[in-house]
């Protein structure tokens, strides 16, 4: 998921940076190029014309008439053949006219390849003998040294080389070249730059992260207030949480309201194929910090280079990426504590981070931005609302109800695609029922109403979903329905809507009602049908993993105890063997069998007491392919129970607060 981004008007849109138009004057390369390509025409292409070559026979035939002039040697292996002048307007010699090749005055010739000279020497004396003295002709040496063919043999594979060398390196090395490559990627943002115009006010939520985050601004813009009693400015915040809930977008209003030089760089784009480069841009990032404080650095994704360093030496996947965190573990407590340089960083995987990047004098404080709630998903979606052309009775609090658990990119998400679902109804606003379907769209997937199914499947699923349905009804700490359908959404074939309840704390009771409920389906499909089907391959996958949570990590196990064998450093996540023996391994595996079938029998005895109206819902939904909680009010009467309290607890204390 992306980062939780703003939503402003086109006068507040960030201004993407304006490209660099290239100066083609200034760059020498494009004639680099050209002296090369004239070099290779003057090697293999004679402007001139290219003498015609003869064979011994078209020889013969001349010596035997008497046509040639002279014949000289120029080279080990070739020959020149002159023509008397004087037969040269004769039809059969028209191919040297035409090619018009003029070596010495205004003579033509041919060349003949020569393999030995002694040789046609002997054939050519052969075919004069009866010929005057005057008549007869001889081989001339005259070998010629072509100085440039020679020069150029040896400058152009060189000049290939080099030319191939620099253009390769230039781009390994980035717009810098091979020579810049130890140089930092940092995007810097001055404070005069007009491209941040991000603060707190435009960060929907995040109220505590936002306040414990505002004291760095203020360090920068009055340090002077803390150095005087002695206190030391923090060197570093730590921004973690999950993907989507603003990190990024924060460390952009921290920039925008402190109004200082603003390094921002990816943790991975320290790291490079050659040793040393990451250090060096390490060591070259500090380096120009310092020269701008006070100022931030911002490296996004930082578990890129500071995932933690193995003590097994075979275990050592990046020997260069380790060089890398070294040198900024060095760094980070090499500079002066008041030299004016905070370090921000992001990583949804805080767990993995090096015991030694995250210790104080390094990273100060830890920020976490965890997943908004009720309150704060209101202040989101009211920001993401503002450039939509919404109903006037849109109920804001209503939608974030019904986002439990989505983060601040899926909110983004979802006001986006209710968008797009209604532009594609033709309406001229924004709906409830668009957000509504936007939301089943980003949970569910795209809707597949053309997907071929037979009437036994249909009834099945039916069957299977109202299950579902009946038996979170029945149960006290089950999430209420919302709709349950069985129209094909993504890769399910059916499938139920909850409005879970936003637990702090989840109860042994509040699991083993889940568990019940979802199993309902399967346990639906057995009563009805005396058979179950693969459809429950997600019901079942989503049980055993809350089945081996309660048993090894939560300690909700009778028989295994109070013991927790969840390791949240993940120092042990290469470990070979498990932190329990293989006696405890057996009862763990039995411990989770026994939740699991526990839970799937009452389900079993659930629908089976309420078996006619089980099955009257089932039919109902075969029917209208979709039904919502009223339907399931009909059937069953009005549910006992209500667990929307803290929900409803929660939007009272707001009121008050406000």
């Amino acid at each position: 998921m992306s980062e939780n981004k703003e939503i402003k008007d086109d006068k507040n849109k960030e201004v993407a940076q304006p490209t660099k138009k290239r100066n083609f004057k200034n760059n020498i390369f494009w004639i680099y190029g050209i002296i090369l390509l004239g070099i290779l025409a003057i090697q293999f292409f004679n402007f001139g014309g290219t003498p015609p070559t003869v064979e011994y026979n078209q020889l013969k035939s001349l010596i035997t008439a008497k046509e040639i002039e002279k014949m000289i040697v120029v080279s080990d292996k070739k020959i020149e053949i002159y023509i008397k002048p004087s037969l040269l307007s004769q039809q059969k010699f028209a191919e040297l006219t035409e090619k018009k090749i003029d070596s010495q005055g205004p003579h033509y010739y041919y060349n003949i390849n020569l393999h030995t000279l002694e040789r046609l020497e002997e054939q050519i004396e052969q075919l004069q003998k009866d010929f005057a003295e005057d008549d007869k002709i001889y081989i001339a040496n005259n070998v010629r040294t072509d100085v440039w063919s020679e020069i150029l043999s040896w400058l152009i594979p060189i000049g290939l080389l080099v030319f191939l060398w620099i253009f390769i390196f230039k781009r390994m090395g980035g717009g810098g070249g091979v020579f810049n490559m130890g140089k930092s990627k940092a995007k810097i943002f001055d404070k005069e730059d007009s491209q941040i115009k991000i603060n707190f006010a435009d960060v929907a939520g995040l109220v505590e992260a936002k306040q414990e985050i505002s004291e760095i601004v203020d360090f920068l813009k009055n340090p002077d207030k803390y150095t005087k009693l002695g206190g030391k400015i923090p060197k570093g915040a730590l921004l973690v949480g999950p993907p989507g809930t603003g990190k990024t977008l924060l460390a952009k209003a921290v920039a925008g309201e402190a109004a200082v030089p603003f390094f921002s760089m990816s943790g991975s784009d320290f790291v490079e194929m050659f040793v040393g480069v990451g250090a060096s841009r390490v060591r070259d990032l500090f380096a120009q910090a310092k020269a701008k404080a006070p100022c931030i650095i911002f490296i996004d994704e930082i578990d890129a280079i500071g995932r933690s360093r193995s003590t097994r030496v075979s275990f050592s996947s990046n020997d260069e990426r380790e060089n890398t965190l070294n040198q900024l573990l060095t760094e980070m407590d090499g500079f002066d504590t008041n030299t004016g340089v905070i370090i921000l960083a992001a990583t949804n995987r805080a767990d993995i981070l090096d015991s030694a990047l995250m210790r104080a004098g390094r990273f100060d404080r830890q920020v976490m931005i965890e997943l908004p709630d009720l309150i704060e998903r209101s202040e989101i979606f009211k920001v993401h609302l503002k450039p939509l052309k919404t109903a006037e009775n849109l109920d804001v609090q209503f939608l974030a109800k019904q986002t439990p658990g989505f983060s601040g990119a899926d909110i983004a998400n979802v006001c986006n695609e209710s968008a797009l679902i209604a532009a594609r109804k033709n309406k001229e606003m924004v709906e409830k029922q668009d957000f509504l379907d936007a939301v089943d769209r980003i949970i569910g997937g795209l809707e597949k109403k053309n997907k071929i199914i037979t009437s036994n499947e249909k009834r099945t699923i039916a069957y299977h979903e109202a299950g579902h349905a009946s038996v979170s009804w029945m149960l006290e700490h089950a999430h209420p329905l919302i709709k349950v359908t069985i129209v094909p959404r993504g890769k399910a074939l059916g499938a139920a809507w909850y409005l879970p309840e936003e637990r702090q704390l989840v109860t042994k009771e509040q699991i083993l009602d889940e568990m019940c409920a979802t199993l309902a389906g399967r346990a639906s499909e057995e009563i009805f049908f005396g058979r179950v089907t693969t459809g429950a391959l997600n019901d079942l996958e989503r049980v055993s993993r809350q089945a081996h949570s309660m048993v090894v990590y939560l300690g909700m196990s009778d028989k295994i105890g109070n013991i927790s064998y969840y390791d949240s450093s993940s120092e042990n996540e290469y470990a070979f063997q498990k932190p329990y023996s293989e006696k405890t391994a057996e009862l763990i595996d039995t411990e989770v069998k026994i939740i699991i079938e526990a839970a799937y029998q009452r389900a079993k005895s659930i629908i089976t007491e309420n078996k006619d109206k089980v099955e009257k819902l089932a039919e109902k939904l075969i029917t209208a392919e979709v039904i919502f909680t009223e339907d399931v009010e009909e059937i069953f009467g009005k549910r006992k129970f209500e667990n929307q309290q803290r929900n409803e607890e929660i939007l009272q204390l707001n009121k008050k607060s406000e």
